[in-house]
């Protein structure tokens, strides 16, 4: 049989090559993005036609003289690495020098640029496979601009293959969204068929930028932390620390249906990487209420040498060294951003539940920002202290700036949810607890949390061994029912903590009261119970002040 493997021809390996980076509009914008913040843009302006298939990137970068001009679209061509060897040491977001030269097989590519003190601008256009055509001087500011036109046009089945042109416009949306993400400090302008579409305002923290992006969300909404990492055991000595920033939304005040709000970014670049996505949401795990999902921008600036960016042509997925290094400190950042501690015991109050006096209470912005090493973020357990209870049910507590509001029964239950998750402890009792008519699921369900259940006559079974929270309980019995109807040991681990906690409308002394204070600020996650529900309302003494119009007074000695 004559052998059908055949070389390709030069235009369909640019085409393959082409498909591997350039795909749609959204791809466009990434890669001609991706050039401008390595250029050192400061504003970046993207305009879109995407009936006519064109696109225009403008930017204030540091711009190109002629010589690289000519050389910006030849094959695998870059500024960027010089050696294989700079494969392993990626400091830039474009690194192939293969977007433009396959931009130049798929569409008609023009660029103006000068460089930052040059006097001259040039613009040239590019013929097919990079090749330098029309070459002439132009004025133009300091910086470059990329055009792109009819995309696509040389291969029509393409055009039809991709989704409809609003669809492709959500997708540019969520391409310069996440980027801006990554660069906070960029200005971006963003027009559609000449009309300004949307933009977004520089900000001094990624935490202050994702309002912009998420508008529902509140500022008090969220937690931003900058910690110093330190680098892996295996690292270089001569490698500076990592650094990792994290944007979380409080469990009590924000949450999602979907998991699409757990990004993750590296050095720069949104990337996907199911291992550390899967360490946020396991973070996130009981905080929430059923089947939400929570906010969570990871940025992470770690050596290169720690990555593989050749996972993937269009660099978004990686390979990452030490990955259980990695969690671990995710881990921890998470933990550190949800608890109640010194440094963000001054919180914005709760502004979705109380309707008049919570929206006079409403944060003055700013973000917990917090870039001193995690060791020093203690905990301070008696930063609360217990002043009464309201109708048995809620604590009222003093901090040193306002009065807090704590629902007793979640929060003991928050309490007793981690202790069992921590040391899951079952105790025998005599004589054993006697159960009627189980069906073989119960009966099986309760083996698999380890129970020690046998038959004890004609469909009667005895338990010889519970948690150790049900041992002092008159509704133990019943409490063993409620564990029988399923569900894994951590589902089991909070039924019998809400069992075991202290139900609401049950009178509490001062000092019984300040033990669960202490115990509860003392958990990993004391915003919500288990359930996902909140635990805590706060009140800053400045907002009580501006709801009693308490503003114009000049001092307290005034005594009004």
């Amino acid at each position: 049989m004559a052998s059908t493997i055949q070389a390709l021809p030069t235009e369909v390996v640019y085409l393959i090559t082409a498909g591997e980076v350039i795909d749609s509009l959204a791809s466009v914008v990434r890669e001609l993005v991706e050039n401008s913040l390595d250029a050192g843009a400061t504003r970046i302006v993207v305009s879109l036609w995407p009936q006519q298939w064109r696109i225009r990137v403008a930017d204030n970068g540091c711009g190109m003289n002629l010589d690289d001009l000519q050389q910006a679209a030849t094959a695998h061509s870059t500024s960027k690495i010089r050696s294989s060897a700079d494969l392993w040491k990626i400091n830039s977001l474009g690194f192939r020098g293969e977007a433009l030269h396959s931009l130049t097989t798929l569409a008609d590519l023009e660029i103006l640029s000068r460089p930052v003190g040059g006097k001259l601008g040039w613009r040239i256009s590019y013929g097919d496979g990079g090749e330098v055509g029309q070459v002439e001087v132009t004025a133009i500011a300091p910086g470059t601009v990329v055009t792109v036109s009819h995309l696509f046009g040389n291969c029509s089945s393409r055009r039809q293959g991709l989704p409809t042109a609003a669809q492709q416009m959500k997708a540019v949306q969520a391409t310069i969204h996440q980027i801006a993400l990554c660069h906070p400090h960029i200005t971006w302008k963003v027009c559609q068929n000449d009309r300004q579409w949307f933009t977004i305002s520089p900000a001094a923290t990624t935490g202050q930028l994702l309002s912009q992006i998420l508008p529902q969300v509140r500022q008090g909404d969220l937690q931003e932390i900058k910690l110093e990492i330190p680098n892996p055991l295996n690292s270089s000595p001569l490698t500076p620390n990592s650094a990792l920033n994290l944007v979380v939304g409080l469990p009590d005040r924000t949450h999602r249906h979907r998991p699409d709000w757990v990004r993750v970014a590296i050095n720069g670049r949104m990337v996907k990487t199911l291992e550390l996505e899967q360490t946020i949401l396991s973070a996130f795990h009981r905080t929430l209420p059923r089947d939400r999902y929570p906010i969570c921008f990871l940025h992470l600036a770690i050596s290169p040498g720690q990555i593989n960016w050749n996972r993937n042509p269009a660099k978004t997925e990686i390979y990452l060294n030490e990955i259980i290094y990695w969690q671990e400190q995710i881990t921890q950042a998470i933990n550190q951003a949800l608890s109640i501690s010194s440094n963000n015991l001054k919180e914005a109050v709760h502004t979705t539940r109380v309707s008049k006096l919570l929206k006079a209470a409403e944060a003055k912005g700013g973000y917990n920002f917090n870039p001193q090493n995690p060791n020093k973020n203690l905990k301070t357990p008696n930063s609360l202290k217990a002043v009464a209870q309201v109708s048995n049910t809620y604590i009222v507590a003093e901090h040193p700036n306002g009065m807090w509001l704590v629902e007793q029964h979640i929060a003991h239950e928050r309490v007793l949810y981690e202790q069992l998750f921590d040391n899951w402890q079952l105790v025998p009792i005599e004589p054993p607890i006697i159960l009627y008519q189980l069906s073989p699921a119960q009966v099986s369900q309760l083996q698999r949390i380890s129970l020690e259940i046998e038959p004890f006559g004609e469909q009667l079974w005895a338990v010889r061994n519970i948690p150790a929270p049900l041992q002092q309980r008159d509704d133990c019995a019943e409490a063993i029912l409620e564990l029988s109807w399923g569900g894994d040991l951590q589902t089991a681990q909070v039924a019998v903590a809400c069992r075991s906690a202290i139900r609401n409308g049950t009178p509490m002394n001062q000092q019984e009261m300040q033990t669960l204070l202490d115990n509860w600020q003392r958990t990993r996650n004391p915003r919500t119970c288990p359930h996902g529900r909140p635990i805590y309302l706060s009140l800053e003494e400045s907002a009580l002040a501006r709801f009693f119009r308490r503003n114009w007074v000049i001092g307290k000695s005034h005594g009004i």
